[in-house]
């Protein structure tokens, strides 16, 4: 990616690197807040492992970064969000005519590193729900809304960042029933999801006790038990998960968990498996069956039956 993108003298550091404006435009890019924190910490990662090596990016540095990140023990796909990052600065570079179109295609095509099975993931039984729906004092207004908060994810399936981003507006009467309509989600997919009634009654209680009618469904709550502001952050919405599980005694659990949990009660439920991939908008039923990891019951284990 020549000099000029990532330099190594100390004159250069005293100015925006070529890099830094291809950053920039990469994360313009880019909507979704998660994603847009992801990679500028992917590029940042790869601006620090070329300064160390004394070298400017290139397929063998990109080949290199790949294999230390393996060294780190980062999971696949974790090491492939990182890929896809420098790919999308690579692609920048190509068309700003920082590289050529031969030199970007060799560096893109360094492949993603392949993950073998499925990720179990995190999820509560039907019990364990209960009992972290119960953790949020609901006396109080941070209680209220920390109860709202759960209820939608366990209910709802919802991603952090989108419930974070919830509007009052959001929340409509379709065919009789509260739903969430046209929730843009990941990939900008849109999906419509149902309400069940005990979190439309959660979601009224924070409602009329913060005095909220319109906005962002979500408000901070001061010390002194008082609603301001005009947005929650995702990762307000994740350290609610986090304290609460640790309540009921469960550590290293965030809010994707809960997602996966609405899937896997859904499910168990007697839930038609079309049904859950419409609730939780992924783009196909195979990736759905992955996610709940649908051919393997661990409830009910195959070598439960040994008889030694």
């Amino acid at each position: 990616m020549t000099a000029e993108l990532i330099s190594h003298s100390p004159e250069a550091a005293a100015v925006p690197s070529r890099f830094d404006a291809l950053r920039s435009i990469v994360l313009d890019t880019i909507t979704s807040e998660n994603s847009k924190r992801n990679y500028a910490l992917a590029m940042d990662e790869l601006s620090a492992f070329c300064q160390e090596r004394h070298q400017s990016v290139s397929r063998t540095v990109i080949l290199a970064f790949r294999a230390a990140m393996l060294d780190r023990d980062l999971s696949p796909s974790t090491i492939n969000v990182k890929m896809s990052a420098v790919r999308k600065l690579v692609t920048e570079a190509k068309r700003a005519g920082v590289i050529g179109a031969e030199e970007a295609a060799q560096m893109a095509d360094v492949p993603n590193v392949r993950q073998q099975g499925t990720r179990l993931g995190n999820w509560l039984t039907k019990e364990q729900a209960k009992d972290l729906l119960a953790v949020p004092d609901r006396s109080t207004m941070k209680g209220k809304r920390d109860y709202a908060i759960l209820a939608l994810l366990v209910g709802c399936a919802l991603r952090r960042t989108e419930l974070a981003l919830l509007d009052v507006e959001t929340i409509q009467l379709r065919e009789g029933r509260w739903v969430l309509a046209d929730l843009c989600g990941k990939g900008r997919r849109i999906r419509t999801v149902a309400v069940p009634m005990w979190v439309k009654q959660g979601i009224n209680t924070w409602m009329t006790a913060a005095g909220i009618e319109d906005g962002r469904l979500l408000r901070r709550v001061t010390k002194a038990g008082k609603p301001k502001g005009e947005g929650l952050s995702d990762w307000t919405v994740w350290s609610v998960v986090e304290q609460a599980a640790k309540e009921i005694g469960i550590q290293r659990f965030g809010a994707h968990d809960l997602r996966r949990t609405c899937a896997k009660l859904c499910r168990k439920a007697g839930g038609d498996l079309e049904q859950i991939k419409f609730l939780l908008g992924h783009s196909s039923i195979q990736t759905t069956e992955r996610y709940l990891g649908s051919e393997q019951e661990i409830a009910v284990a195959v070598n439960d039956s040994l008889g030694l």
